[in-house]
């Protein structure tokens, strides 16, 4: 397993369990907006990073209006708030939020979009399900039940287009989207899976997560890795890069080499934790 993939992996056990048992009257630092907090930043010409430093939040801007992916939670949710407004855009605008998966991190602040901006909300039937269901993590705000979203589907507003990929094993309905993002015009090909973390238990989850990483490396002509959590994309290290960008130097997110490679990581640490899972058979 590569040293990036465990690294990323033991953020995401620390994220969900390392700071799950803080006392009620301390803030984990991954809950703390004042922490949390980074200045929203513009990547491509209609894709703009309005999230926090552990979990991200990105707007797709269209000539008819908003497309958020994913919400953050608690008091992080402002951030995204006003990173729009500080981009110069009206949360009012949004017109659907996409929600890739029902972990507490990326949909607990779908109900205050929902009730604040009239958003409407799409996720796949299986994680609107676990809405449903006792929370794994932590206990969120239940959103009001809108949009499904299937594997295939497509969702136009305005000149753009999505596409619904369902990428299951993170939970049994990951939401992954492909998109258009331009740089100056020109269009490049760009995907955000929607959960990549491998905690979870279990063989069929496993076999899930590795059948989904084989449809993504199906995909052809990805240009361009839309992460919900910046550090499985690099995405403030591509940032600097890109401040920093000459005129005629390429896009430091346009990688298409790098999601290769990412995915091929991923499908590394799968195969070795599907080997762990059958052992304890």
């Amino acid at each position: 397993m590569s040293n990036t993939i465990r690294l990323n992996l033991v953020c995401a056990f620390i994220a969900f369990f390392g700071f799950m048992s803080v006392q009620a009257q301390e803030i984990s630092p991954l809950d703390d907006p004042k922490f949390q907090r980074v200045e929203p930043f513009q990547v491509f010409d209609n894709l703009y990073y309005v999230g926090a430093k552990w979990v991200s939040a990105w707007v797709l801007e269209t000539d008819q209006g908003l497309i958020l992916f994913d919400s953050l939670y608690g008091e992080l949710t402002d951030i995204a708030i006003d990173g729009i407004r500080d981009l110069g855009m009206d949360p009012n605008d949004i017109r659907y939020l996409i929600v890739s998966h029902a972990h507490f991190d990326h949909i607990g602040g779908a109900r205050r979009i929902q009730d604040e901006f009239g958003a409407v909300v799409l996720m796949t039937d299986e994680d609107w399900q676990m809405t449903d269901e006792p929370a794994i993590y932590r206990e969120y705000p239940k959103p009001i039940r809108h949009l499904t979203a299937t594997h295939g589907g497509t969702l136009n507003l305005g000149r753009e287009k999505l596409t619904f990929m369902k990428t299951p094993g993170h939970t049994t309905g990951v939401l992954s989207t492909s998109f258009t993002v331009y740089d100056n015009g020109y269009p490049h090909a760009a995907v955000m899976f929607g959960g990549a973390g491998l905690n979870f238990d279990g063989v069929e989850r496993t076999q899930m997560y590795l059948d989904s990483i084989a449809f993504l490396q199906s995909l052809e002509g990805v240009e361009v890795n839309i992460p919900n959590h910046q550090d499985s994309g690099e995405v403030f290290e591509r940032l600097e890069k890109l401040v920093l960008r000459g005129k005629d130097a390429p896009h430091p997110f346009v990688d298409p080499e790098g999601w290769t490679q990412w995915l091929d990581e991923l499908l590394a640490a799968a195969e070795e934790k599907m080997a762990d899972e059958q052992a304890k058979r």
